[in-house]
């Protein structure tokens, strides 16, 4: 009755397992579990886009996706277009864009939570959009 509603995100289309490393930038449409590492940004096709991340799992840049669940470690930012599920070893090291967030205790985030409206993508400005002094505008 008050159980958690069960998701249908389809079946796995690639799996980076562990002891592999992936050095270079990741685009994918579907969905994709890494358990391994990647070096480099990581970028679903809009409205077609599933990354999950096991406990091993880390990338090393910016992950731009539809849904992201993550139990390894994001070291960058992560914008999700729809939705974020950290579970409880998820750490990410940058700031976090999401339209629905959820977040098991245990979950550590070293960044900004940024709740997005629908169709609203950009990063906000670390300094909270003033220009740095020296800055050229």
């Amino acid at each position: 009755m008050f159980g958690r509603k069960k998701r249908e995100q389809g079946a796995i289309a690639t799996l980076i397992g562990g002891g592999t490393t992936v050095s270079g930038n990741l685009e994918f449409q579907g969905r994709v579990h890494l358990d391994g590492a990647i070096e480099g940004d990581v970028t679903g096709e809009a409205g077609r886009s599933v990354l999950a991340i096991g406990t091993d799992g880390v990338i090393a840049g910016t992950v731009q996706v539809d849904t992201l669940v993550l139990s390894g470690t994001v070291r960058g930012d992560v914008i999700a277009r729809e939705r974020v599920e950290l579970g409880p070893t998820a750490r990410v090291d940058g700031n976090v864009m999401y339209q629905v967030l959820e977040m098991s205790a245990g979950a550590c985030v070293n960044g900004r939570l940024v709740h997005q409206p629908a169709g609203q993508q950009a990063l906000p400005a670390p300094d909270g959009g003033q220009d740095a002094p020296g800055d050229v505008g």
